[in-house]
């Protein structure tokens, strides 16, 4: 980002390549899919915003040429099959021509969206060839969190794209272990990676809290061994711990991520393994259960006084908080942590949910740099 500005704000957009519900709509089609990312790109500099967030590895998959993963069936409908070129590589030259900053987001566990033949993924998919590391729920297959080959591979796979690729960021999302994956009969079958040490925990819970933990570690360690200015950011489901689970948690009463998806957000920024937190706080500020406002301090408190840039996720997909994203924005801006916010997604900003472009046109009217 030039730093020709003289305000300091990420201003971020999710784009989703999963379920084809961004981009790309076409397939097999390499200038309609180009043509398709640069009028989205054309919008969101004409907004203001300065950040993108793209899936680039949805399901077990690339979005760019990999030695270690199949070409996205997203692109041709084949997975496995070369869309005839490399949509990374123009993603990142097309963002860095409008002076935005270009992050490669990724689900670093999920191997389908549904269904759990292995017959179905392409030959050289990991999944396919290492099917001793997958499990199943809910008719999808994802990594084990657990097993350290796919720790391995996942830091491998992000270690390639940092390599090739001059991308501003890594991304991560909350979808580590599925909501309500049962507990294994653990009696020390299971392989837990507890600070780089292998060894068996009883409390299953810990286990894979500890697995995810070592991954994310180990996905850092990566990312600055070869190029320290690219940054590594997660974003968590918006609740940590509900009060009433822990005097530390924040005063809500929903889900939460570190007993219902096993993720332990506070840990990772307790140990700076993460550059940037963006938790998703998807409720409106009137909310019973969990105010927006409630969690925006909350995280705000969690990052003050450590290295960790606070971004703030946002939804403007439901009726309720789209059409108060002007309120948020301001809300956001009253905490000096908060150093900017990402919104899910672009598909509801092209179709203009609840006037969410004139609030955008509101709240961004002035350009915005991003800190490093």
């Amino acid at each position: 980002m030039r730093e020709d500005c003289k305000l300091y704000e990420l201003r971020g957009v999710w784009i989703t390549t999963v379920y084809e519900i961004d981009w790309p709509k076409t397939k097999n089609n390499p200038q309609a899919q180009k043509e398709e990312f640069i009028k989205i790109l054309e919008q969101l500099k004409d907004l203001n915003i300065n950040s993108v967030f793209v899936q680039v590895r949805p399901t077990s998959d690339a979005f760019y040429n990999s030695k270690i993963n199949p070409w996205s069936d997203y692109l041709t409908g084949t997975q496995g099959k070369n869309p005839g070129y490399d949509p990374l590589e123009f993603m990142i030259e097309e963002a860095h021509k409008r002076n935005m900053e270009i992050h490669a987001w990724l689900n670093p566990y999920r191997i389908t969206t549904k269904g759990t033949d292995l017959n179905q993924l392409a030959d050289n998919n990991p999944a396919k060839l290492h099917p001793e590391w997958v499990l199943e729920h809910n008719d999808t297959l994802f990594y084990n969190p657990q097993n350290i080959d796919v720790i391995n591979y996942i830091a491998t796979t992000v270690f390639e794209i940092v390599a090739k690729y001059n991308i501003d960021g890594i991304h991560f999302d909350e979808y580590f272990y599925p909501y309500n994956y049962p507990p294994p009969d653990c009696k020390c079958k299971y392989i837990c990676t507890c600070d780089g040490n292998y060894e068996c925990i009883v409390d299953t819970a810990r286990c894979r809290m500890e697995a995810i933990n070592y991954m994310i570690r180990m996905v850092y360690n990566a990312i600055k061994s070869i190029k320290p200015n690219v940054q590594f950011g997660i974003s968590p489901f918006g609740i940590w711990k509900n009060k009433s689970s822990d005097i530390n948690g924040s005063n809500t009463n929903g889900l939460e991520g570190y007993y219902d998806l096993y993720s332990d957000a506070l840990v990772w920024i307790d140990e700076g393994i993460i550059d940037y937190i963006a938790p998703q706080i998807y409720w409106e500020t009137e909310n019973k259960d969990n105010p927006y406002e409630t969690l925006v301090r909350w995280w705000s408190n969690v990052v003050d006084g450590t290295n960790v840039k606070l971004y703030v996720g946002q939804n403007i997909n439901k009726e309720e908080t789209a059409k108060e994203l002007t309120k948020e924005i301001d809300i956001n801006r009253e905490y000096k942590e908060v150093e900017g916010n990402i919104l899910f997604s672009y598909r509801d900003i092209k179709n203009n949910n609840q006037g969410v472009i004139e609030q955008l046109k509101k709240a961004y009217s002035q350009k915005a740099c991003i800190k490093r």
